[in-house]
This record gives C-alpha cells, sequence and structure tokens, in this order.
C-alpha cells in the first residue's frame, strides 16, 4: 500500500525541482527527501522524475503519478482542515501570510499581545509578497491588499491603508520640485516589483509621471521606502510608514493615490477552530485601533 507521505515527498520535488527547495519546504533534510523519492520509485517499480543539470523534471508515468497525487493531495487536506475545525484547544501552530510591511508593523506586536494571553498558540509569521494557498494548508489565515476570489474561502474587510507620493529633500533639491503637468520629466521613478496587491498605486504613479524614468524596482516595501529617504526619486509609499520619517517629505499631486483595502482572508473549514477564531479577532481588532494611522483622513 502507498504511503502518503512518499507520495507528499513527490509532490514537493515536482514543484520545486530540487531536493533542496524540497527539503525546505518540507522542514525535513534534503537526504530524507531523497529517501523518500526512491522509496515511492520502489513501490510503483516505475522512474518518476529525471534529474538534470536544470533540476528534476517528470518522466510519463511521473505526469501521471502528478495528477493522481495532487488528486489525493486534496482530499486529504480537506480531512486535515475538517477535523481541524473541531480542535477545541487554544494551542497548537497558527500560521499567517501576510505583506512585510504589514507583519513587521502592524502583525508583530498584534501577536506579541495574543501569546501574552494564550501562550500554547506557536505563530509563524510569514512575509511574502506572493499568493499562498489557504487551501492547499499552506497557511491558516491571509492578511492581504487585495480581495481573494476562491470559493472555499471566508473574506471580509477589516481596514484600509491610504498611500502618498514621496522624496527625500536632498533628491528634490537636485531635481527640482516635479511637474505633474508635463508628466514628470527629469525625475526617477521607484516601484514595487510584480505586486499584484498595490497594482492601482502603481498605476496610478504611472500616470502621473509619463515621461520620468524608472530608476529601481523591489519587492521590498520598507527597501522601496529606505531607497526614497536616501534620495532614489520618487516613490508611492504607505503613509502610516513614510509620514512620520523626517527624511521624506510627501508631495501634493493632481490627484491622491487609490487607497488600499485590507482584507482578512480565512478557509471556510478551518475559521471555527479556536486558536483560528482568536487570531482573527485579534487582527481585526489591530487593525480597527490602528485605523487613524493606517488612514488618516487628513
Amino acid at each position: 500500500m502507498l504511503d502518503w507521505d512518499d507520495l507528499r515527498f513527490f509532490l514537493a520535488i515536482a514543484r520545486h525541482g530540487s531536493l533542496t527547495a524540497a527539503a525546505r519546504d518540507l522542514r525535513v533534510a534534503q537526504s530524507t527527501v531523497g529517501r523518500r523519492l526512491s522509496s515511492l520509485e520502489a513501490s510503483l517499480g516505475v522512474r518518476l522524475l529525471h534529474r538534470t543539470p536544470e533540476g528534476y523534471t517528470l518522466t510519463l508515468a511521473g505526469q501521471d503519478v502528478l495528477n493522481q497525487a495532487e488528486r489525493v493531495e486534496v482530499e486529504v487536506l480537506g480531512v486535515e482542515r475538517s477535523a481541524g475545525g473541531r480542535d477545541r484547544r487554544l494551542e497548537g501552530v497558527l500560521r499567517v501570510t501576510c505583506t512585510e510591511t504589514i507583519a513587521a508593523h502592524v502583525l508583530a506586536p498584534c501577536f506579541a499581545a495574543l501569546q501574552g494571553q494564550h501562550p500554547g498558540i506557536l505563530v509563524e509569521l510569514m512575509p511574502n509578497p506572493h499568493v499562498i494557498s489557504l487551501s492547499m494548508r499552506e497557511a491558516d489565515i491571509a492578511v492581504r491588499l487585495v480581495r481573494s476570489e476562491q470559493h472555499d474561502l471566508v473574506v471580509r474587510r477589516i481596514g484600509q491603508i491610504a498611500f502618498g507620493l514621496y522624496a527625500s529633500p536632498v533628491y528634490l533639491e537636485k531635481h527640482g520640485e516635479p511637474d505633474f503637468e508635463a508628466g514628470c520629466p527629469g525625475h526617477r521613478l521607484m516601484t514595487l516589483l510584480d505586486d499584484v496587491e498595490i497594482d492601482p498605486q502603481a498605476q496610478w504613479l504611472s500616470d502621473l509621471a509619463t515621461r520620468a524614468n524608472l530608476g529601481m524596482q523591489t519587492s521590498s516595501h520598507e527597501a522601496l521606502l529606505s531607497a526614497a529617504r536616501s534620495g532614489g526619486g520618487l516613490a508611492c509609499l504607505a503613509r502610516f510608514r513614510a509620514d512620520p520619517d523626517p527624511g521624506l517629505r510627501r508631495l501634493e499631486t493632481p490627484l491622491p493615490p487609490p487607497v488600499t483595502e485590507i482584507w482578512l482572508a480565512v478557509h471556510k473549514d478551518s475559521r471555527s477552530t479556536p486558536r483560528v477564531r482568536v487570531a482573527l479577532s485579534a487582527i481585526a481588532e489591530a487593525v480597527k485601533g490602528l485605523a487613524p494611522v493606517l488612514s488618516p483622513r487628513d
């Protein structure tokens, strides 16, 4: 009889293309991943993956097994979610995914307080600019700046974040005040790289400064803020981070940048689990308490 764990290891290798990346994802030793793959191939009597200089690739048999293993995975995860939803203890691991800035300045203080009340809950806070799947149990809760449309998630709006256009006084002294009517010629823009969560702000900045040059892109909001403070160019930043920074000046623009909404998402099968439920409440209250800072009215 096949061991589900062997299939799980095979899926990780197939998705990541290497033993090292699969081991990191599964939090085990690389040798364990290789041993599990060998065990599965021996059980089936067929080669599932070819090792190439670029990494592991699926054989034809491996592709067939992958398709079936993914269906098995969905069923197993459904069982785990269903059973987890009946867990009545206020303890255990709680995995939360969000953006870097929200993790550092909103959720870290929130979870420090939560663990003071419920020390049996182990929080794994995972800042990630990319979407992590709640359906695949990669996380229990997601705090995002774009609404998820997955049918198996419960999603609610818990607040919003205001943005503004910023530059350092040193940069403005060197390049002058931006001429928005002319499209900001002679200026440099710095933007977030492939961040779908603030696409409206990126589009707003692109429309605002059509004649400016692109100077830097990064996947880190904190790096973007630091670069703007250092005189790198014009950047659209969250006001709660940039307004208090003495090395930045918020610029008046013809139209204010779009406000970004904060969304709280959880899988419908796990929302009643006690540790998940208290965390959802704590996150919503933390964001509500910070509303005047996250979205100032002036």
